[in-house]
């Protein structure tokens, strides 16, 4: 595995009974990268964003954050070893506002008693609503701050939720499916937004997406999975050409040729498997 990797996870398991959901998988997500971890439906993919983050516990293997092997400790404190998330159901509170909401996102850089009460003082403008604001208006989310999120359409939340986990200032940002209930128009401002957080500030996302041209065009690496285990790993162009992704996103065996596809199946084709 590179030596530069931000995220390292070695032959890491998860059973459920008797069910295998994760099996002997290992990866690791380049600092500064943009990573996508793609497959079909029940693929096992949001079950290893809740083993990074430690929503679920790993029966074997190891997990490290740079140098630090996070494996037991709780989900609680793995924000402190630079890692937040965002949820494939949006977990916003709907009867606060906006900014109430992204403020909340804070709490994990304040120590104490004091610190927890710190962002949600009685002085108006304050430094933490100010960089709150900031953050919105950043991803273009200005207009939003008073209104209270439950009032909000779902693709506005699933954004908001992203500018909530920046708020810790993590190093390393999973986000399980980030462009969901997004209109095109959004999807591809959430896709610049990405980038520049990546080229600017230098921050390494892990991404769980089904819509395969966001992921083409914000990620340059890419993990398959099947059944819980790791079929394939590298760039978007060499994913797609990849037999075995094939198969299993259009069910031609890999040991056959693929045939001459006719055009609506070739536009398929491209939406399951381009970059």
């Amino acid at each position: 595995m590179s030596s530069d990797a931000v995220l390292r996870l070695e032959s890491v398991s998860k059973r459920f009974g008797g069910l295998s959901v994760v099996e002997d998988l290992t990866f690791a997500v380049r600092r500064g990268s943009r990573t996508a971890l793609i497959g079909p439906n029940g693929a096992g993919k949001t079950t290893v964003f809740n083993l990074i983050s430690g929503v679920y516990p790993v029966d074997a293997g190891s997990i490290r954050m740079d140098d630090t092997d996070i494996t037991r400790i709780p989900s609680r404190l793995r924000i402190r070893h630079g890692i937040a998330r965002t949820f494939q159901n949006v977990r916003l509170m709907p009867h606060l506002s906006t900014l109430e909401n992204v403020i909340v996102g804070q709490h994990s850089r304040n120590a104490g008693w004091r610190g927890v009460l710190h962002p949600v003082n009685l002085v108006p403008r304050n430094r933490w609503r100010e960089e709150a604001r900031a953050a919105l208006a950043d991803a273009g989310l200005a207009d939003y701050a008073v209104a209270a999120v439950g009032s909000l359409p779902y693709g506005v939340q699933k954004r908001i939720e992203v500018v909530r986990a920046l708020m810790a200032k993590p190093a390393l940002l999973l986000l399980d499916e980030p462009a969901a209930g997004l209109n095109p128009a959004e999807t591809e401002a959430l896709q610049l937004y990405l980038e520049k957080l990546s080229v600017t500030d230098g921050l390494t996302l892990l991404v769980v997406e089904h819509d395969m041209h966001f992921v083409g065009a914000l990620c340059g690496d890419v993990v398959v999975l099947s059944f819980g285990r790791k079929i394939a790993e590298g760039s978007p162009d060499a994913i797609r050409q990849n037999p075995l992704v094939q198969e299993v996103y259009l069910g031609k065996p890999a040991a056959e040729p693929l045939a001459p596809a006719a055009p609506e199946a070739m536009e398929f084709r491209r939406a399951a498997c381009s970059a």
